[in-house]
């Protein structure tokens, strides 16, 4: 008969491998090749740009003139939190006129740290009360016009 031990040794061992081939590797979002990026210079139009990089992830809000290419890779083991383990970021910069004025290209460990600010911007909505929030706008859908019979009259 098997002792307790044994049976413990066992069921750890069984437990151990099996966590440990379930590691996810996944890889997201649109980093350029280095080669393309080596055909982007100084002077170019935005899109010349977009012919030869594609589409940016994303285009800052406030700054319509600075696109931003960028991917990461997370891995995950089993059911432990996720960690990213390697991060490209590329800013191409145009001037007012949409030409290129600068591309940087950094990566995870070029990428400076920083902590996120725990303020928040006051927002109307939070102020409304419960019934103007949710029953605010009850009797103002006009499917079919302005009830005047006229739909280009206020």
């Amino acid at each position: 008969m098997m002792s307790i031990s044994k049976i413990f040794l066992l069921s750890a061992g069984i437990l151990v491998t099996a966590c440990n081939s379930d590691t996810f590797i996944s890889h997201t979002g649109n980093m350029p090749s280095d080669d393309k990026v080596a055909m982007v210079f100084k002077g170019q139009s935005k899109k010349d740009v977009l012919e030869v990089l594609g589409s940016p992830s994303n285009v800052v809000s406030l700054d319509k003139d600075t696109w931003i290419y960028m991917s990461s890779a997370i891995k995950q083991v089993a059911f432990m939190a996720p960690k990213e383990v390697d991060r490209e970021v590329l800013v191409v910069k145009f001037s007012e006129d949409g030409r290129v004025i600068s591309v940087n290209k950094m990566d995870k460990q070029s990428g400076e740290q920083f902590t996120v600010a725990e303020e928040q911007t006051p927002n109307q909505e939070h102020e409304q009360g419960f019934f103007r929030k949710y029953f605010g706008g009850v009797g103002q859908y006009l499917p079919f016009g302005n009830g005047k019979g006229n739909d280009l009259e206020p």
